[in-house]
């Protein structure tokens, strides 16, 4: 009798059947992991944009509404993601965010008496669609 040593070709083959399944199931949980980081950024990006629309507000009486990044303006948003200003007033602003090469999704901001931009609906939270 001899010793042999190692697998046979249907272990190493059940072996393999068994890892594509693990792979079928593991891959689409995190396929969109990216698009939900992508979101968080553009939301994080409107809630900073507020907080230095208000400063800007408390040294000029007005808000800002020119193109975004600016020179007197202290706000960059995050690499891949576009903040455009909608409308901008005295009395308030609104906003949207979006990253379109790396998701289609567009998330919303406005502030005081400015003209709410569906899905944006409550003053100051930020909104997705």
């Amino acid at each position: 009798m001899r010793a042999t040593k190692g697998f046979t070709l249907i272990e190493l083959l059940v072996v393999c059947v068994i890892i594509g399944i693990l792979a079928a199931i593991a891959i689409p949980k995190f396929a969109n992991t990216k698009e939900k980081a992508v979101v968080a950024s553009m939301k994080s990006d409107l809630r900073n944009l507020a907080g230095v629309q208000e400063a800007f507000w408390n040294q000029n009486q007005v808000y800002y509404g020119g193109l975004i990044p600016a020179a007197g303006f202290p706000f960059n948003p995050s690499p891949g993601v576009t903040v455009t200003i909608i409308n901008a007033t005295g009395a308030g602003w609104s906003a949207k965010a979006t990253a379109v090469p790396l998701t289609t999704m567009q998330c919303f901001i406005f502030y005081g008496t400015t003209p709410p931009v569906p899905p944006a609906t409550a003053d100051a939270a930020v909104a997705c669609n």
